[in-house]
């Protein structure tokens, strides 16, 4: 059951070479001459790649229905990550690869989102925000901004390692942003 361009919609998924596409933005477009045609930004759901491609008005494409699975992080063993399937309880065993950069912040019993089309994982989404204590930073000195920066590096529970300012002490909990890992506020216990 293909779909054409005027179907279109920001978040629609569909095959293109193989991999599955999600339409980031989308614009028609009728020129004075010539036929009208669709201007795209795309992602690969797999790889998080963006490309821009345009579609002649009218074209079709395949659509692929995209399921999210919840699924429950329970531990790390040899660079896996074992994660439960919320419905089924099963235990499954992912390469931490496979989570990409956002794995660093894994934290028990942290709700992961597994994307599938059919019966194949195309990815895995860890929330855009994690509230994570703090396990070792330099101690903050009243006033201690002289050194150049405002930051300093500061670990926390799940191993990851970002910068927070100079009031940020061991055992606070911060809020991080998963995507570009950085510090947001210091959460109130």
């Amino acid at each position: 059951m293909a779909v054409d361009t005027s179907d279109f919609r920001n978040g629609m998924h569909m095959y293109l070479d193989g991999d599955v596409w999600t339409i980031v933005e989308f614009q028609h477009v009728k020129p004075g001459k010539g036929g009208a045609f669709v201007r795209t930004k795309l992602r690969k759901v797999r790889t998080g790649q963006v490309v821009e491609k345009t579609f002649r008005a009218g074209e079709r494409v395949e659509p692929a229905f995209v399921e999210k699975v919840k699924m429950q992080y329970l531990y790390r063993q040899a660079g896996d990550a074992y994660l439960m399937d919320l419905d089924t309880y099963e235990q499954v065993p992912i390469s931490e690869q496979n989570l990409g950069s956002q794995a660093k912040y894994l934290k028990e019993d942290m709700e992961v989102v597994c994307l599938k089309a059919g019966d194949e994982s195309l990815g895995y989404e860890l929330p855009s925000f994690v509230e994570l204590e703090v396990t070792q930073t330099d101690p903050g000195y009243k006033g201690d901004t002289v050194s150049g920066g405002s930051t300093k590096p500061a670990m926390l529970e799940s191993g990851a390692t970002i910068q927070v300012p100079f009031h940020i002490n061991t055992g606070d909990v911060v809020k991080v942003d998963t995507r570009t890992d950085s510090y947001l506020e210091r959460v109130k216990k």
